[in-house]
Protein backbone atom coordinates (compact mmCIF):
# COMPACT_ATOMS: atom_id res chain seq x y z
CA UNK A 1 0.00 0.00 0.00
CA UNK A 2 1.12 3.21 -0.87
CA UNK A 3 0.97 5.45 2.68
CA UNK A 4 0.80 8.77 0.54
CA UNK A 5 -2.75 7.34 -1.05
CA UNK A 6 -4.46 7.32 2.55
CA UNK A 7 -5.68 10.30 4.76
CA UNK A 8 -3.00 10.19 7.34
CA UNK A 9 -0.13 12.01 5.78
CA UNK A 10 -2.46 14.11 4.29
CA UNK A 11 -4.53 15.03 7.61
CA UNK A 12 -1.24 15.09 9.21
CA UNK A 13 0.33 17.31 6.86
CA UNK A 14 -2.39 19.88 6.83
CA UNK A 15 -2.80 20.05 10.44
CA UNK A 16 0.95 21.04 10.63
CA UNK A 17 0.43 23.32 7.98
CA UNK A 18 -2.66 25.47 9.50
CA UNK A 19 -0.39 25.15 12.88
CA UNK A 20 2.23 27.09 11.53
CA UNK A 21 -0.07 29.55 9.82
CA UNK A 22 -1.80 30.43 13.20
CA UNK A 23 1.53 30.96 14.43
CA UNK A 24 2.77 33.37 11.91
CA UNK A 25 -0.38 35.31 11.92
CA UNK A 26 -0.31 35.71 15.67
CA UNK A 27 3.23 36.69 15.23
CA UNK A 28 2.55 39.10 12.78
CA UNK A 29 -0.36 40.44 14.62
CA UNK A 30 2.06 40.37 17.53
CA UNK A 31 -0.17 38.42 19.69
CA UNK A 32 1.71 36.15 22.26
CA UNK A 33 -0.57 33.04 21.88
CA UNK A 34 -0.48 29.41 20.46
CA UNK A 35 -3.62 27.73 18.38
CA UNK A 36 -3.72 25.11 21.77
CA UNK A 37 -3.70 28.17 23.85
CA UNK A 38 -6.66 29.76 21.95
CA UNK A 39 -8.53 26.72 21.78
CA UNK A 40 -8.21 26.60 25.49
CA UNK A 41 -9.57 29.89 26.10
CA UNK A 42 -12.39 28.96 23.66
CA UNK A 43 -13.28 26.11 25.38
CA UNK A 44 -13.39 28.50 28.79
CA UNK A 45 -15.78 30.78 27.15
CA UNK A 46 -17.89 28.19 26.25
CA UNK A 47 -17.59 26.36 29.72
CA UNK A 48 -16.16 28.51 32.22
CA UNK A 49 -14.77 27.41 35.49
CA UNK A 50 -14.74 23.82 34.20
CA UNK A 51 -12.91 21.12 36.74
CA UNK A 52 -9.57 20.81 35.17
CA UNK A 53 -9.92 17.56 34.73
CA UNK A 54 -13.03 17.74 32.64
CA UNK A 55 -11.09 20.78 30.63
CA UNK A 56 -8.52 17.91 29.75
CA UNK A 57 -11.54 15.67 27.93
CA UNK A 58 -13.26 18.68 26.31
CA UNK A 59 -9.54 19.76 24.18
CA UNK A 60 -8.18 16.24 23.99
CA UNK A 61 -5.04 16.50 25.95
CA UNK A 62 -4.00 14.48 28.65
CA UNK A 63 -3.75 15.53 32.12
CA UNK A 64 -0.06 16.49 32.12
CA UNK A 65 -0.34 18.74 29.04
CA UNK A 66 -3.17 20.48 30.00
CA UNK A 67 -1.58 21.05 33.74
CA UNK A 68 1.89 22.37 31.96
CA UNK A 69 -0.51 24.36 29.29
CA UNK A 70 -2.77 25.91 32.58
CA UNK A 71 0.70 27.10 34.19
CA UNK A 72 1.81 28.74 31.09
CA UNK A 73 -1.51 30.10 30.62
CA UNK A 74 -2.07 31.49 34.53
CA UNK A 75 1.59 33.01 34.41
CA UNK A 76 0.11 35.29 31.68
CA UNK A 77 -2.89 35.97 33.40
CA UNK A 78 -5.02 34.57 31.05
CA UNK A 79 -6.60 31.80 33.03
CA UNK A 80 -6.82 31.42 37.13
CA UNK A 81 -6.97 28.13 38.56
CA UNK A 82 -9.20 27.97 41.45
CA UNK A 83 -9.57 25.03 44.26
CA UNK A 84 -13.18 23.92 44.42
CA UNK A 85 -14.70 24.98 47.64
CA UNK A 86 -16.79 21.58 48.64
CA UNK A 87 -13.46 19.33 47.22
CA UNK A 88 -9.72 21.28 47.47
CA UNK A 89 -8.60 18.40 45.37
CA UNK A 90 -10.53 19.86 42.44
CA UNK A 91 -9.13 22.91 41.02
CA UNK A 92 -11.50 24.69 38.17
CA UNK A 93 -10.07 26.45 35.42
CA UNK A 94 -11.81 30.43 34.89
CA UNK A 95 -11.44 32.64 32.21
CA UNK A 96 -9.76 36.14 33.32
CA UNK A 97 -10.70 39.17 32.63
CA UNK A 98 -7.28 39.62 29.97
CA UNK A 99 -8.42 35.88 28.82
CA UNK A 100 -11.89 37.51 27.81
CA UNK A 101 -10.02 39.98 25.87
CA UNK A 102 -7.86 38.52 24.47
CA UNK A 103 -10.20 35.45 23.09
CA UNK A 104 -12.29 38.63 21.69
CA UNK A 105 -9.42 39.61 20.01
CA UNK A 106 -8.16 37.02 18.05
CA UNK A 107 -11.62 35.47 17.45
CA UNK A 108 -12.30 37.33 14.31
CA UNK A 109 -8.69 36.58 13.32
CA UNK A 110 -9.61 32.56 13.39
CA UNK A 111 -12.82 32.87 11.94
CA UNK A 112 -11.32 34.77 9.03
CA UNK A 113 -8.83 32.08 9.00
CA UNK A 114 -11.36 29.46 9.12
CA UNK A 115 -13.61 31.16 6.30
CA UNK A 116 -10.39 31.33 4.25
CA UNK A 117 -9.51 27.54 3.81
CA UNK A 118 -12.89 26.77 2.79
CA UNK A 119 -12.28 29.63 -0.22
CA UNK A 120 -13.33 27.52 -3.30
CA UNK A 121 -14.80 24.37 -1.93
CA UNK A 122 -18.51 24.34 -1.98
CA UNK A 123 -20.85 23.63 1.17
CA UNK A 124 -21.28 19.96 -0.24
CA UNK A 125 -18.04 19.52 -0.11
CA UNK A 126 -17.17 20.65 3.25
CA UNK A 127 -20.34 18.93 4.90
CA UNK A 128 -18.60 15.61 3.13
CA UNK A 129 -15.22 16.01 4.45
CA UNK A 130 -16.70 16.34 8.10
CA UNK A 131 -18.50 13.25 7.46
CA UNK A 132 -15.33 11.27 6.19
CA UNK A 133 -12.88 13.14 9.32
CA UNK A 134 -15.83 12.19 11.73
CA UNK A 135 -15.76 8.71 10.40
CA UNK A 136 -11.76 8.84 10.89
CA UNK A 137 -12.54 9.89 14.41
CA UNK A 138 -14.78 6.85 14.94
CA UNK A 139 -12.72 4.49 13.63
CA UNK A 140 -9.91 5.48 16.09
CA UNK A 141 -12.03 5.52 18.91
CA UNK A 142 -12.87 1.92 17.87
CA UNK A 143 -9.20 1.32 17.56
CA UNK A 144 -8.43 2.71 20.56
CA UNK A 145 -11.41 0.70 22.64
CA UNK A 146 -10.33 -2.68 21.27
CA UNK A 147 -6.59 -1.96 22.77
CA UNK A 148 -8.91 -1.98 26.50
Amino acid sequence: MDIEKTLVPWMGKTMKMIDNHIQDVFYEKNISLTKTQWILLKKLEEKNGVPQQELAFLTGRDKTSLTRLVNTMEKKSLVARIPCKSDKRINRIYLTKKGELLLKETSPIMEHFAKSLQENISEEEIAKAIEIIKRVQENLITQSAKKL
